[in-house]
This record gives C-alpha cells, structure tokens and sequence, in this order.
C-alpha cells in the first residue's frame, strides 16, 4: 500500500451515515432537529439557571455545566456532518479532523465525569441530607467542575498527540460522521499499539472511576430509598433515580461498547449507531430528564420565558 506521512495529508473523507442519496434529505432534517433542541433546550436550562438566585444551588450549578457540556458536545459532530449533506462534499481538512477529534474526546469524558459527580451530589442530598450544605461547599463544587475540566483537556490532547504521530496510508475514508479515534486508527499504517494501550489504560481508568462512582452513589441511594416509610414517595424517588440510571446507562453502555470492544467483534455500522446514541441521542434526552421535568426549572423557564414578552416601559 501507498504511504503518506500524515503531516502531508491535506484531507480526509467522512463517509457519513448512509451512502443511500434518498435518505440524505431525511437524515438532514432528522439531525437538524435535534440539533437545534439540544443546543436551544441547554442554553434556556443555563439562562433560566443563572437568572433565578433560589436555583444558585450545587445541583443546579452541575446541571447548568452538563448543559453546557450536551450543547458544545453536539457542536463538535453535527454541524459539520449537516454542511457535508448541505453542500454534499464529504471532506474534512487534516487540521479540522484532529480539532474534531480533540474537543469530542474532552466533551464526551467530561460528560461521563459531570454525570458520576452529579450522581455523587445526588448520594449527599439522598444520604446526608443535614450535612449537605456543609459538605457540598461552594468551594468543593467550583473544584469538582473544575477539574472535571482541566483533566479531560489534559486526557483529550494526549489522544490528539499520539494520533498527530501516526502515519496513514492512500486510504483516507473514514468509515463514520465525524473523526472518532477507532476510525482513525483503524486507517493508520504504522501500529497503533500506544494508542491502543493509552485507551484501554488511560480511558478505561477514567471511565471505571466515574462507572464506580455511580454504582457506589447508586447502591447507597437505593438502600435509604427502601427505608422511607411512605409508599408514594418510594414510588416517587424510584422514578427520578430510573430517569437518571437509563440516561447513564445508555451514554455508558454505547461508549464501553464502540471504545472497549474487541478488534475482532467491532464493525463500522455497530460502531456508527452505538455513536449516534450517546453523542446525539443522549444530550437530546439530558435537558428534558435532568431539567425540564423539574419543577423548579420549570417555574424559571416560565418566569423567563413571561419577562422577555413584557415590553419594556
């Protein structure tokens, strides 16, 4: 086969999610939908937020950065995937590739990490519920996000370092929507076993600490469940924990499988739909089961929502 150095290579070609032409239309206007209600239901979530003092609360203070996550989360796929439907050029430049590549790897680890510390804030108010102020400090909750932050910036651009010093063959067609890691190695030349490695070490530590995090919060909220007394409000606390569990679950679930699969069972369809499921489907459903089934959050939104239809005097 042909070698090319990857600092020579100029492009890449994102094959997309169907090569069907019929469908391209559909496909457009299906990701468009959900595109501009993920990004348009976290930035009234963070508004209604910011403008209502009563939610300045730590679990509206990590709702407020996982909207915030879901809305740059969807930003780094789909509108390049819907401009290369728009104007049918399936190309993506090398730089623009491994910046796809950098912010995904941060936004989707940051998801994971925002999701097992709201799980942990979830256990204090649960289990602790007269040391939750005490322990869930403003000062713990600014660290938490903060390092949630800075450690998968870190993380992402050690991904993008290792892929930057892979050399790839003639092939450049990238059998997925957007520049996942496993695509891109899957076309290197030269062995990606350091990648590989860096995956299932460093990724896999990170994701089996936040997967922990959330069995361990999970296992004890359950137990003090079961000991309330009042059948509804078990019935009532069993629902919102079923809510959040299925979200994780499925943004957990078709992570491990497209990241922590065998070479040998992995296919680039399997992979695509299990992709599609976590990146889009997921932060789609995280504002209406995180937030705007809350009533608090609803009552901000409505008292927003009222103001800005007040003409000014």
């Amino acid at each position: 086969m042909e070698w090319e150095n990857l600092t020579s290579i100029s492009a890449f070609v994102l094959l997309g999610l169907s090569k069907q032409p019929e469908q391209q239309e559909v496909l457009f206007g299906l990701f468009l939908f959900m595109y501009l209600v993920t990004v348009g239901g976290n930035l009234l979530i963070i508004l209604a937020i910011i403008a209502d003092a009563h939610l300045h609360t730590p679990m509206y203070f990590f709702v407020a950065n996982l909207s915030l996550a879901d809305a740059c989360f969807v930003s780094t796929t789909v509108p390049k995937m819907l401009a290369n439907i728009w104007i049918q050029n399936q190309a993506i430049s090398y730089a623009g590739c491994l910046s796809q590549l950098y912010f995904f790897m941060l936004f989707v680890m940051l998801e994971a990490f925002l999701l097992a510390v709201m799980a942990y804030d979830r256990y204090v108010a649960i289990c602790y519920p007269l040391h939750y102020v005490m322990v869930m400090s403003p000062g713990l909750c600014v660290f938490l996000v903060s390092a949630s932050w800075i450690m998968n910036a870190l993380h992402s651009l050690l991904h993008t370092l290792l892929m930057n010093n892979l050399s790839f063959c003639a092939e450049r067609k990238i059998p997925h929507f957007f520049c996942d890691i496993n695509p891109l190695l899957s076309l290197s030349c030269t062995d990606p076993f350091i990648n590989e490695l860096v995956i299932f070490t460093v990724g896999g530590l990170a994701g089996l600490v936040c997967v922990l995090c959330l069995i361990i919060s999970y296992t004890h909220i359950f137990l003090t469940i079961l000991k309330i007394p009042s059948i509804q409000g078990k019935q009532k606390a069993f629902s919102t924990c079923s809510s959040h569990l299925s979200v994780v679950s499925l943004f957990f679930g078709t992570s491990f499988c497209v990241y922590f699969s065998p070479p040998s069972t992995r296919s680039a369809q399997k992979g695509t739909v299990a992709s599609v499921m976590y990146t889009v489907v997921t932060p789609v459903l995280n504002p209406f089961i995180y937030s705007l089934r809350n009533r608090d959050i609803k009552s901000s939104l409505r008292k927003l929502i009222w103001v800005s239809k007040i003409p000014s005097p």
